[in-house]
């Protein structure tokens, strides 16, 4: 999938080592409850990897078009763990820091909003994260969607964890 400047796209296996150093950066991972070690990574690098080549659509890999660079990840998956609004399908993003500020998760998450409305149909898409994340709250709103102020507790965030209480957004589509 094609944006103005980005390219959402399926996983190589270069992609991984670059997504590991993003994942043990403190300040990509500040609102996450642990740094992931390379093994943990690559783990989760190939779990995207096969939900968009078997599903056709997942956490894109995020490449930068300009530079034929990867930049991070952007993109849909389903969540059905234990929350208490699951099953349900989230948009989620995850960039390096040197391409933060440029509107980039905006513009890959718009584009994975529409191919959820167009492409799959869905009726709604959520995105949720800890009360503190200003960052990704601003661009959950800057893509449309909307809080009705529902707050819970994430099940995989230690209940002491300044990360644990987190706040839910969403989009509804009307097909």
């Amino acid at each position: 999938m094609k944006t103005e400047r980005l390219l959402l796209r399926s996983w190589k296996h270069e992609d991984f080592e670059f997504f590991a150093r993003l994942n043990s950066d403190p300040e990509v991972m500040e609102y996450y409850p642990k740094l992931l070690s390379m093994e943990e990574s690559d783990l989760l690098a190939q779990k995207f990897r096969t939900e968009v080549s078997s599903q056709g659509w997942g956490p894109w890999a995020v490449e930068l078009k300009s530079l034929g660079q990867f930049i991070g990840v952007v993109g849909l998956q389903k969540t059905e763990f234990g929350l208490p609004f699951a099953p349900c399908v989230e948009v989620a993003w995850r960039l390096d820091k040197a391409h933060w500020g440029k509107g980039y998760a905006t513009e890959a998450a718009i584009a994975s909003l529409e191919y959820a409305s167009r492409v799959l149909k869905l009726k709604q898409v959520v995105s949720f994260t800890s009360l503190i994340n200003t960052r990704s709250q601003s661009v959950m709103k800057k893509i449309g969607m909307y809080t009705d102020g529902y707050e819970f507790d994430h099940p995989k965030v230690p209940e002491d964890s300044k990360l644990c209480r987190h706040v839910l957004y969403k989009i509804d589509f009307n097909h």
